[in-house]
């Protein structure tokens, strides 16, 4: 099993969105960036992702999802009503991918960034470089589990 980071805005989906959603399962689309494109190609079923509130006041880990299906062919990339509408993808050359993600659980507090960066064991996480814009990056078992018990301090298990 691999362990993710996937960020979103609260304002366009937050964790809390993704809890009311059918299933409390939704598709991930919207990558336009190659790096985080492979690396959506790269989860598994069943891998573990921190969910992170990003562009925020404060940006910072709300929850876990569970990576539900596999990367698959984004159309919103060649729907040209679309925001993420980028015009050199089509239908025989989709060159974005998606994933499904499922609510796991929701922190009962949302850990913010700031505190996130004076955890010595999340020194070295992507996440925490200075200029680190991925939307999309995977995160050790280690940082997740220590992200993880930051955020179960008095969980909550969606129902």
């Amino acid at each position: 099993m691999q362990h993710w980071l996937i960020k979103s805005e609260p304002d366009v989906f937050s964790i809390r969105d993704l809890a009311k959603a059918k299933r409390q399962t939704t598709h991930w689309e919207g990558v336009r960036n190659y790096q985080a494109r492979n690396f959506l190609r790269a989860m598994q079923v069943g891998d573990l992702a921190i969910y992170y509130h990003s562009n925020a006041t404060p940006s910072a880990a709300a929850g876990i999802v569970e990576i539900a299906r596999t990367a698959y062919p984004d159309p919103t990339a060649w729907d040209t009503s679309s925001d993420y509408h980028d015009p050199k993808a089509s239908q025989e050359n989709p060159i974005w991918s998606m994933v499904d993600v499922k609510l796991v659980e929701i922190f009962p507090r949302e850990i913010p960034l700031d505190e996130l960066r004076t955890v010595k064991a999340l020194a070295d996480m992507e996440l925490l470089r200075r200029g680190s814009r991925l939307s999309v990056q995977p995160v050790t078992a280690a940082q997740f589990r220590t992200i993880e018990k930051l955020g179960k301090k008095s969980s909550h298990r969606p129902a």
